[in-house]
Parts: structure tokens; C-alpha cells; sequence
């Protein structure tokens, strides 16, 4: 059953030369075994303590998973994939996701208060459906992810935009929804040198151009969107740390690309 989640020889192919350089001493275990097993945890959202056998240690996984994250390296294996995106127009969205009761906890180091306890569960805060954590990805026009970030749950769309708007190309159009409605974000765009195609709020005194035509097209990153939540650790948050479970995000948006690309 599991065996489908595993990387195949062309995905490896690509994985492989990414990877840090095995160090002298001790062989490790296998990377594309370990890489399997993290899929395989990524996919069906199981523990790690329930990860099958035949993916080698459950710690040895991760623990390899926490140091490659630490180390960048689903990082740059992302941005590996994305270095052939080109395209003229760009779009922006966010999804809330349901953080698990297992996903609550986490503690900023040296935290000695309930607040800095609470505070140490980066990127959650509570919503309408609960302890949530919100997901904002750029894509183009083909759904392909350019940047992702992370914000609490009940914070405003336009929170993330700082990390996002930067890796928006000169000289494009970028579609988004009435959240995204505001004068600031807005001349943040034109001064870029970004034609914004972003919905107008029913309040809007001085309405702004607007494509209808255009704006369908943002199916695209919602398109996205349910495709990441194919994978089962992305759907409902698990991890403690944003910082793991954007890691996350960004593996699992790696495999979507690479099945496209």
C-alpha cells in the first residue's frame, strides 16, 4: 500500500545531486529510503512512530527530516523546481488549516509564562473553525508554486503579503480576491513595476479597473491549493513548530512540481 507514495528513479534523479554530501565515518542510511519514509509520512499524515519498518528507523527519519530543514535543503530543492517558471501572470491565495490537537504546545525557547508558552506555537491562532494556521502560496498561471508563508489563522490575508509580494516578477499581472483589496498592498504592486487585477470591495468608493475575464483564471492556485491537501500532513496541521511544518509544505509542493515538470 505504501510502496506508491515512494520516489520514482526520475524524481530521485532529481533529488539526488540536491542533497548534502554524505560524511565521512559511519555510513548513514540510505537517503532515497529515508526520503520514502518521509513521503510516506507527508502522504497519510500518519506519526512518525507509525511509519512502516522498511523505511529504516523511525528516529533516524526524523531526525534526518529536523537537520535537512535546518540545513535548507527542502528549501533549495523547491526553488531547484522553480527555476524554469516564467510567465506573465501571477495569482495569490490562502487556506486555513485545522491545527490537530497534537500540533499544540509548542514552546519558544527560555519561555517561562502561559503567553510565552502560547506565543511558541508560531503561526497558530484561533478562528472560526478553531486552532487554525493559514496557508498563503503564489503561483502562475499553470497553478505552479513560486513562494509559500505562514500566518495565524485569524490574521488579515494581507499579513503574509510582505514575504510573498517580493517574489512577484516586474512587468506581470497579478490576480487576487477582494481580501487583497487594500491602497497600500495595491501601490506596493505599481511601484514594482505588477499590474494588480484584484477584485474590488463592495465599499470601494473609487472603484478601480477590473477584468472578469482575467480574475477566472485564479482557479489556478485554488487548484493548487487542493492538490497539496492531497497530502495528508498538509490538510490538517501536526506539527508544533511553523518552521516543520512549512518544511512540509514545501516537500509536498516539490512533489507536485515534479510530477508536472
Amino acid at each position: 500500500m505504501g510502496h506508491r507514495f515512494e520516489l520514482t528513479d526520475a524524481e530521485w534523479a532529481v533529488i539526488k545531486p540536491l542533497l548534502p554530501n554524505k560524511p565521512r565515518g559511519v555510513p548513514r542510511v540510505d537517503d532515497r529510503r529515508v526520503l520514502n519514509g518521509i513521503f510516506w509520512v507527508l502522504r497519510t499524515g500518519a506519526p512518525w512512530e507509525d511509519m512502516p519498518e522498511r523505511y529504516g528507523p523511525r528516529t533516524t527519519v526524523y531526525n534526518r527530516f529536523n537537520r535537512w530543514r535546518k540545513a535548507g535543503v527542502w528549501a533549495r530543492l523547491l526553488e531547484h523546481l522553480q527555476e524554469d517558471i516564467e510567465d506573465s501572470l501571477y495569482m495569490v491565495d490562502s487556506s486555513v488549516v485545522r491545527v490537530h490537537q497534537h500540533g499544540t504546545g509548542a514552546r519558544k525557547k527560555g519561555a517561562r509564562t502561559t503567553r510565552e508558552r502560547r506565543d511558541g506555537a508560531i503561526s497558530t491562532g484561533r478562528s472560526r473553525g478553531g486552532l487554525t494556521t493559514k496557508l498563503h502560496a503564489l503561483t502562475d498561471s499553470r497553478g505552479n508554486v513560486v513562494s509559500l508563508s505562514l500566518s495565524p489563522g485569524q490574521a488579515h490575508d494581507l499579513s503574509a503579503i510582505p514575504d510573498l509580494i517580493e517574489a512577484v516578477p516586474e512587468d506581470t499581472v497579478l490576480l487576487a480576491d477582494k481580501a487583497y483589496d487594500a491602497k497600500g498592498f495595491i501601490a506596493a504592486l505599481v511601484e514594482r513595476g505588477v499590474c494588480p487585477n484584484i477584485s474590488n470591495k463592495r465599499n470601494r468608493k473609487d472603484p478601480r479597473g477590473f477584468f472578469p475575464s482575467l480574475y477566472k483564471l485564479r482557479n489556478a492556485v485554488e487548484r493548487f491549493f487542493g492538490k497539496l491537501k492531497h497530502f495528508r500532513r498538509i490538510a490538517t496541521r501536526y506539527e508544533k513548530r511553523a518552521d516543520n511544518y512549512l518544511a512540509m509544505a514545501q516537500l509536498a509542493s516539490a512533489r507536485v512540481l515534479m510530477r508536472r515538470l
